[in-house]
């Protein structure tokens, strides 16, 4: 993904955040901060990915060669998973906080009775 496509999703996140009203709000800022990292953590591991072997050799002492999985790989994948789970913390945060207003049939009417005086 090219750093123009994230800086036009980041801002959609924060325009979000914005009609939500939390887009000075602590948690929402700490956590879009950790998610911004987080992916731009996942952009560099990709690059390793794709530029070096998926899988490497290691030596030991005898002589002896085991082939073993990169561990670029492990780590990228630990990354992807702490994203999308800030990610998900993000879209919860917006939907909990964005304001909407009622309309007109979702008034309850017990709460219609109640607040007659």
């Amino acid at each position: 993904m090219k750093a123009k496509e994230l800086e036009k999703m980041e801002k959609e996140i924060i325009k979000k955040a914005e009609e939500a009203g939390i887009e000075n709000f602590y948690l929402f800022k700490t956590t879009f901060d950790r998610y911004q990292r987080l992916v731009r953590m996942c952009y560099d591991l990709e690059q390793t990915c794709e530029n070096e072997p998926l899988m490497i050799t290691k030596e030991y002492v005898k002589g002896r060669e085991n082939v073993y999985v990169h561990p670029v790989i492990r780590a990228y994948n630990q990354t992807v998973g702490a994203a999308n789970k800030t990610a998900e913390t993000l879209t919860k945060l917006i939907s909990c906080f964005k304001e909407e207003e009622p309309e007109v049939d979702d008034i309850d009417p017990l709460m219609e009775i109640l607040n007659r005086k």
